[in-house]
């Protein structure tokens, strides 16, 4: 598309699809209506989908795994980590110490059947971590690839 923007080393259309509604917050949501608004986003030159693993409690990540099969390679996967839920989905806080980190990419990984996610980012800081520790494990992790 003529109109995609230079982010950093990606080229993506200056409007991303942010996903966080199709599984919470704004009233009931349909699987299927949301894997078909991802899928015709896409179709029509949206680049960048914008997720936390924290949204709906994993169901977020595992409907943009559904609706991105066969499309992989034509968005720039965004995702947020540390969010903290409970199980009746009221927020917990945020937990940003490495091991958790690592753990969190493990989850969303397998939620959304891929190998990477392109850019990955706290939701908030987390004040008993120093942003320094949580930026190493990030470090460690791409350096991991």
């Amino acid at each position: 598309m003529g109109c995609q923007r230079q982010v950093g080393s990606f080229a993506v259309f200056p409007i991303g699809l942010g996903c966080m509604g199709m599984s919470e917050v704004y009233g009931p949501s349909d699987d299927s209506e949301s894997i078909a608004t991802i899928q015709e986003a896409v179709d029509r030159g949206i680049s960048i989908i914008d997720t936390g693993d924290f949204y709906g409690s994993g169901h977020n990540e595992l409907l943009i795994g559904r609706a991105l099969e066969g499309r992989r390679d034509r968005v720039v996967l965004s995702v947020k980590f540390g969010g903290l839920r409970g199980p009746d989905g009221a927020w917990l806080g945020t937990d940003m110490r490495p091991a958790a980190l690592k753990n969190s990419l493990a989850y969303s990984l397998v939620r959304l059947g891929v190998e990477y996610i392109d850019v990955y980012r706290p939701c908030r800081l987390d004040p008993a971590v120093p942003i320094e520790e949580t930026v190493g494990a990030m470090a460690d992790l791409v350096q991991a690839l």
